[in-house]
């Protein structure tokens, strides 16, 4: 079994590699204005904070990618990722859905956020493990920061929601 860094690069592996790397590009394109439209949407003022600041990080997760595609030789490339732009799409319904400056909106919001940084965790775990496998420890190192960061905001919302968000949105009534 051959196992030179050019079999590595011309491998299915690799290919997949690739592509996954293409969907999460297009996936923190689109989310830094998707935070931006959801911090602009939530009522609770550390919510609006918790979608800003990682707006900020997603433009840094961006960047790591783009590091990414230049240490592995190619350009930075977006390819629509499926399931994200469900869970994108998901984010605008529950905006459209949901009354403004009610907790409820805010908790929708939290729900709709985790969905998506849970995609992201699952994804970018599972790239590092297979950049450790094809031996790019250097790619590896690159997106551990990013996983780090998404594992990070989910439990910042996780606390959001769990000081006082989900109890206030109990106590709202149903308007007739």
């Amino acid at each position: 079994m051959e196992n030179t860094s050019t079999t590595r690069k011309n491998s299915v592996l690799q290919d997949f590699f690739t592509t996954c790397l293409q969907e999460l590009y297009w996936s923190e394109t689109h989310l830094i204005n998707m935070l931006d439209t959801m911090s602009k949407a939530a009522t609770n003022p550390q919510l609006q904070e918790a979608f800003l600041l990682h707006k900020e990080e997603t433009i840094s997760h961006k960047e790591r990618l783009e590091q990414v595609f230049s240490t592995i030789g190619i350009e930075p490339q977006a390819e629509l990722c499926m399931g994200l732009q469900g869970l994108i799409d998901e984010g605008w319904q529950v905006i459209d859905e949901t009354e403004q400056g009610t907790s409820q909106r805010d908790v929708a919001l939290i729900i709709a956020a985790q969905k998506v940084e849970h995609y992201e965790i699952a994804t970018y775990g599972s790239l590092i493990t297979l950049a450790k496998t094809m031996g790019r420890k250097d790619v590896a190192a690159l997106l551990i920061p990013t996983l780090q960061e998404e594992k990070a905001t989910d439990v910042t919302l996780t606390n959001i929601a769990e000081n006082g968000i989900n109890e206030e949105a109990t106590q709202e009534k149903i308007n007739a």
